[in-house]
């Protein structure tokens, strides 16, 4: 039924283009109907994501429950699996990353920002956002053969000799082990983390800079400001940096032993998810093995999900404020 504009029915494609668009464009009906597809398929492609991971590790589910994530037995050849040195290996290797990035993340942020003259911030901003480019298999490569043999000689020793009453610092020293994971972590995640507080920092109003200084306050002062406001989008930006390291792979792989134990010690070798689905995919046989490294994948694209949906909130809440994005 039309609707009579003046006392006359409005022409047939003009209500075709209303029905499409509010703008009675069909171009934008068309064009609106795009994005929301696209939109749509994103979602579909992460549900999708889940339901194949979770249907595919059902087998494991079924035989061992909730106690997959407290076992510490991984043992293929009789059949038990227990994700619990892995997460062990994972979590430790990226709270080692994380005190190291984020102090040296933030100065790097605050110096670009806050202290730094344009014409030297732009080619450091190139160098920094160059290590997020940089292959993960030549981080490994690099992290055997410089990193490794640095902390054999120079790193780990004194370690051992002067905090060696603490379990941290005790063990085998081969160059080898959760603390090379976490330096190596460290130095990928670092680009992530400054490039994110960056834009923070970039997004506090300068008003408030000038606000602080028109009361006397120093640069070092007025940068507290401006990190005091900041401190969710830091926030978000330190838990972005912590998704980025729970996943990656290949230079963990590289550097960290493989061996699925749990140890106190740094120097010890260790285990992350990421790294034994990557080393034992291939060669699972049988159909638990493969059930139950499918569930270690199912943990982790969970983990690593809520970790950066809770970045992004905490990022937007601070852009929003200034009308960035």
């Amino acid at each position: 039924m039309s609707v009579r504009i003046g006392g006359q029915r409005p022409p047939l494609n003009v209500s075709w283009r209303r029905a499409l668009s509010p703008t009675g464009n069909a171009g934008d009906a068309v064009f609106r109907g795009l994005m929301f597809f696209a939109a749509l398929l994103i979602l579909l492609i992460v549900g999708g994501m889940i339901v194949a991971l979770a249907a595919k590790s059902m087998l494991s589910i079924r035989e061992f429950g909730f106690g997959f994530l407290t076992s510490r037995e991984w043992n293929p050849v009789k059949g038990e699996f227990g994700a619990l040195p892995f997460v062990y290996g994972t979590v430790v290797s990226s709270l080692i990353a994380l005190l190291i990035s984020v102090p040296l993340s933030l100065g790097i942020a605050i110096f670009l920002v806050e202290q730094a003259p344009r014409s030297l911030a732009r080619p450091i901003t190139f160098l920094v956002e160059l290590l997020a480019a940089i292959p993960s298999v030549v981080y490994g490569v690099w992290g055997i053969f410089v990193l490794a043999p640095f902390l054999r000689v120079h790193v780990e020793p004194p370690l051992a000799r002067w905090f060696g009453w603490l379990p941290l610092f005790r063990g085998s020293i081969t160059g080898i082990g959760l603390l090379t994971g976490g330096i190596i972590l460290a130095i990928m995640v670092t680009p992530i983390i400054s490039a994110v507080v960056r834009d923070v920092l970039s997004a506090v109003p300068n008003s408030q800079r000038e606000a602080a200084l028109a009361l006397g306050a120093t640069k070092w002062e007025t940068t507290r400001v401006v990190l005091v406001n900041g401190a969710p989008g830091i926030a978000g930006a330190v838990i972005l940096g912590l998704g980025r390291a729970l996943g990656e792979t290949m230079a963990v792989t590289m550097v960290i032993g493989n061996r699925a134990q749990i140890s106190a010690s740094l120097f010890e070798p260790s285990y992350t998810i990421a790294s034994a689905i990557a080393n034992e995919f291939t060669e699972a046989t049988q159909d638990l093995h493969l059930s139950s490294l499918v569930e270690l994948g199912l943990i982790l694209f969970l983990v690593t999900f809520v970790v950066n949906g809770v970045a992004r909130v905490l990022v937007w809440n601070v852009t929003r404020k200034t009308g960035t994005v």
